[in-house]
């Protein structure tokens, strides 16, 4: 009888259409009681054939039939899996509206939606996070000037390059009365690097009432025809705050990746990262890219191993050969040099767009174990070079318990494949 809160897994659409209804006999528990809705959404974005529909029918109908409800969470099960994005765009101001909702977590399509979010409909809203999928996708509506008196928190994360930087900072400056603002956001086709004058000027000195802000922004800067070397502690000293640092990556010849963030990190994904890295322990980082034009050693891996204690998923983009700049061989002799290093989490590694000495880096248990690997992305002729066509004793271990390969070219399993994968069989 005192139920308020519920939170449900493995929500899907199917759920609004069996329980959230008139007929339901849970109803009169939905309607009147619930004030706090958690939702974990398993529908998938790009399986969907309209994301309006869904709009209409899954979210707006949730905000029409729980008459009490304040608090609304729709949250993916994983950092890599995506639920259908919130679409307002072309539908009218009274969907997904509210009265009384004061908390929304949401994935919304586009950065309009967001803006559509503080046109009015949600008046009492206080506290609003939105994760955006695609921030260049909009159709330049006007932006409502009006200050949101009631908005106190504010997350705005989007984990795709973009270039409306200039659209966020006039939505950030209606927030006036923000107390917490978190933003995860990676800028490109600027030819400035956005430094800690920026972020005074254009947020900071606008929400004289903020207490906590915490944040990652990456600029990504065209480096053909600078005239100057971009370096982190430039743009350390234009902050402030101690609890702050920066880092420049060179990802290709042309492209510097030139990081800013609040510490601690509090994220859990983070891309782009190099050989320079701040000697800090990223504490929630689950997903990690690294990129650089310099080859990684086996040093570099032990700093990630050290630095990322909860990683699971791992992306290596690197072209370069480490075996000419490490002295490493697949020779076991060799191997004795390096302590072997242990990732006790990591269940997806992906190496597909990596040189083969990268292979050999992390399937080689003298070098390195993954008691938990599961999903392995790797180039086929790499796979079969270092495991000696599945015959080759060192790699077998960490190829173990792997049930999912992913490959740019198709693969012929022989008998040697599946005694070397049996956790593979179907």
């Amino acid at each position: 009888p005192n139920l308020t809160e519920l939170k449900i897994f493995h929500f899907h659409e199917g759920t609004v259409l069996n329980y959230f209804t008139d007929k339901s006999s849970l109803r009169p528990i939905f309607q009147e009681q619930i004030t706090n809705l958690i939702l974990v959404n398993n529908d998938q974005d790009g399986m969907i054939s309209s994301l309006k529909t869904y709009t209409t029918n899954v979210y707006s109908h949730i905000l029409i039939f729980f008459k009490n409800l304040k608090n609304l969470s729709i949250i993916q099960p994983s950092v890599l899996t995506y639920y259908p994005g919130l679409s307002l765009c072309d539908l009218p101001s009274t969907t997904f509206s509210s009265s009384i909702l004061t908390h929304l977590y949401i994935n919304v399509k586009t950065f309009d939606d967001c803006v559509y979010l503080l046109d009015g409909r949600l008046r009492k809203l206080t506290t609003l996070y939105v994760n955006v999928y695609a921030i260049d996708k909009s159709s330049g509506i006007v932006q409502n000037t009006d200050k949101l008196f009631n908005l106190k928190c504010f997350t705005l994360k989007s984990l795709f390059r973009f270039e409306q930087y200039d659209n966020i900072v006039s939505l950030l400056r209606r927030m006036s009365y923000l107390e917490k603002l978190t933003l995860y956001l990676r800028i490109e086709s600027r030819n400035r690097v956005i430094d800690g004058t920026y972020v005074q000027h254009d947020i900071l000195d606008n929400m004289p009432q903020l207490d906590s802000f915490t944040f990652y922004i990456c600029t990504y800067v065209d480096m053909v025809g600078l005239s100057y070397k971009l370096s982190s502690e430039d743009i350390q000293q234009t902050f402030r705050q101690q609890h702050v640092t920066s880092i420049v990556n060179y990802i290709n010849g042309d492209i510097a990746a030139c990081s800013i963030f609040s510490l601690p990190f509090r994220f859990d994904y983070l891309e782009d990262l190099g050989n320079k890295f701040p000697n800090i322990v990223f504490s929630y980082v689950v997903f990690l890219l690294l990129e650089d034009i310099n080859p990684f050693k086996h040093e570099f891996f032990a700093r990630i191993a050290r630095s990322f204690p909860l990683l699971k998923y791992l992306r290596i983009f690197n072209k370069k050969s480490s075996i000419l700049h490490d002295g490493m061989t697949l020779s076991s002799d060799n191997c004795q040099l390096y302590s072997s290093i242990e990732y006790p989490h990591l269940t997806r590694l992906d190496v597909r767009y990596a040189h083969r000495d990268y292979v050999e880096q992390f399937l080689n248990e003298t070098k390195t174990y993954m008691p938990s690997l599961t999903e392995l992305g790797v180039v086929v002729s790499h796979l079969k070079y270092v495991t000696k066509d599945f015959k080759r004793e060192e790699t077998r271990r960490n190829c173990a318990k792997v049930k999912k390969l992913l490959t740019l070219e198709p693969l012929v399993c022989s008998k040697d494949f599946w005694l070397y994968f049996p956790s593979s069989y179907k």
